[in-house]
This record gives C-alpha cells, structure tokens and sequence, in this order.
C-alpha cells in the first residue's frame, strides 16, 4: 500500500511562535515518523500580502528553516522545500482558476474573514482572492492525502476537492486526488494580550526563540481575569490566557487542574500562576532556543537543506503537472 502523504507549511512573515508549536510544529514532528510528509516555506503565498515588501518575505524564509529544526523536525524524515522553487505550482493554479468561480472565491468564509480583518475592502490583491486555488495546486501537486488544518482552514480543504472533483469530471479520469484533513486536538491559541489571535502582524506572540529574559516579561504580561483583583478573590478561568497556555503546555494535567480550582474559589495569585508557567515554558523552549541559533549558525547549510528539499519536489510536482496536461491535451511536444 502506498504511504499517506502529508503537505504541510508556513508563510515566511516572521519567526514562528509557540501557536504554530501547538497547533501544527508538535504534529508534525510526530506525524513525521508515520507519513512521508513534504513542509514547504509558502513564500509566494506570503507575498499575496506582502507584495509590497517581498524583502520582508525573503528575509525570513531561513529564519523559518531554523524553526522547523528547532521544534525538532527531522530532514532525513520530512522534506523541506521552497514554493517559489518549484514551477509546475503557479502553472498548475493558472489551469484551476479556470474551474473556479469569484463569486466562489469571495464565499470562501476563511478568505472573506481574512479580507474583513485586513481591512482590504476594494484594495483587495487579486493573488489573495485567489490564493485558496494556489493552495489546491501545491495540496494536489503532492499528491497530499492528508493536510494538518485548524477548524478555521476546512474550507479551504473543501475548495480543494471542488476543484480536484471538477477537474476528474472534466477529463473523464481520476488524475487527482481528495485530500483529508488532520485536526489537532488544540484550538487556536490566543495572543499574550487576550486577543483572539496569536498574530506576528498584532505583536502578541512568544516566538520559538525567544530569549529566557523576554520569555519572562511576556508571560507576566499576560492578560488575565481583570475583575481577580486580591489573592482572596474567586477568579475566572475563561477567557484567562495564563490559564489556557498552561493547558496547552503544562505536562502536569493534574496540577493544572488543582490550580484552576484553587483560583476560582479565591487564595491563588495571578504572579504565583504567571511563575508556574513560565517554568514550564522556559524548560519547553530553551532546547528549542539552543537548537534555532545552532542552525542560524550554519545558514549555508540550511539554504543547502532546502535547496536538496526542493529538487526533490519539483521532481514530484512537475510530475503531477504532466499528468494534468497530458489529461487535457496539452501535451503537444510528448
């Protein structure tokens, strides 16, 4: 039987941080080990945004690399590639924006909260209205079965197999494939601040490098129950980013769950609750720390890494491309 495949990766606008580590690093470092998995550094995605500062995206996509070790990914068991390295992608979008409606484009409820949120109104880029399709041609170019997504990311999984079952309609043929998606057990994590969010544009974030002394500022700013104003008053655990992160990272769910019961019915200090988690935080980062500014060191090596990462891509992906061509026609020359 064939080994499942797994696509997966980030936008290169800026050092990842602990939300990407909860939410898709600590998964794919497992999923590593189960799945051939390919990480891709989306930087061409990244300029749908950023078009006007592509220096910013160039200047992190080795930072990103380092993350990606850091957080302990493997290169002899993930491949790690480079978006704008491979060509049959942006050639493969061309063909499935054909396939695809605006007026589908615009429904997408993931792109139409990002527009809101980005506050684009009629500035809108037409490479981001249209980047759920350069999504479908790097999933299908992979020949991904499975994709890590948040719940926030299903539609455009959906949008996804639209297109892959529309193009098989088309030709008369399964030359694609549906992919599924891999839901983490953590929801989103919100932002140092209480934002909704962990966002590098809003700010709020802990970054996976993080030196120990920022690491403490941060976790004792953190938001918390505003109304737990005296150790002796009950407070709220809803809504408390102290206590939402000790959820995610502490190892000891027992001791979480003792302190959440101790602060709702008074006696537990924010500080003495700020204490315990940047504990655990510092002991889950510093190896992380150690190992980015290693790799960061050696940034011949890295770009090396993803270069060897991406020949091999663009082997897979321009073989996908040829059977999507030869599918239509398009094959003129053999």
């Amino acid at each position: 039987m064939q080994q499942a495949t797994i696509l997966t990766g980030d936008r290169p606008t800026g050092p990842l941080h602990i939300g990407h580590y909860v939410g898709s690093l600590r998964q794919r470092v497992e999923a590593q080990h189960h799945y051939r998995q390919f990480v891709m550094i989306a930087d061409q995605q990244a300029l749908t945004d950023n078009g006007h500062q592509p220096e910013k995206v160039a200047g992190n996509v080795l930072e990103v690399m380092a993350d990606y070790l850091a957080a302990g990914l493997d290169p002899s068991l993930t491949t790690f590639c480079l978006q704008s390295a491979l060509p049959a992608l942006p050639e493969l979008t061309a063909y499935y924006l054909n396939l695809v409606s605006v007026a589908r484009l615009e429904r997408n409820p993931t792109v139409k909260a990002e527009i809101q949120q980005k506050g684009f109104a009629r500035s809108l880029p037409a490479g981001f209205l249209t980047y759920p399709v350069s999504q479908a041609a790097d999933i299908t170019a992979f020949r991904a079965s499975h994709v890590p997504v948040g719940e926030d990311q299903l539609p455009m999984l959906e949008q996804t197999n639209e297109i892959v079952r529309r193009f098989n309609s088309l030709v008369g043929q399964p030359v694609l494939t549906e992919c599924q998606p891999i839901l983490g057990a953590q929801g989103r994590l919100p932002g140092i601040d209480g934002q909704a969010k962990m966002s590098k544009s809003l700010g709020n974030t802990i970054t996976l490098g993080m030196e120990a002394d920022a690491l403490r500022q941060a976790v004792f700013a953190m938001y918390t129950d505003p109304h737990h104003l005296r150790v002796s008053d009950p407070g709220r655990v809803e809504g408390n980013t102290v206590f939402t992160y000790l959820d995610a990272f502490h190892p000891d769910h027992a001791l979480v769950a003792e302190l959440k019961a101790h602060y709702q019915r008074g006696g537990l200090g924010d500080t003495r609750c700020k204490q315990i988690l940047n504990d655990c935080l510092q002991t889950l980062l510093a190896p992380m720390r150690a190992r980015r500014q290693a790799a960061l060191a050696e940034r011949g090596e890295l770009l090396a890494l993803l270069r060897r990462g991406s020949e091999q891509a663009r082997e897979l992906t321009g073989s996908v491309l040829g059977d999507v061509k030869r599918a239509m026609g398009l094959d003129y020359f053999g």
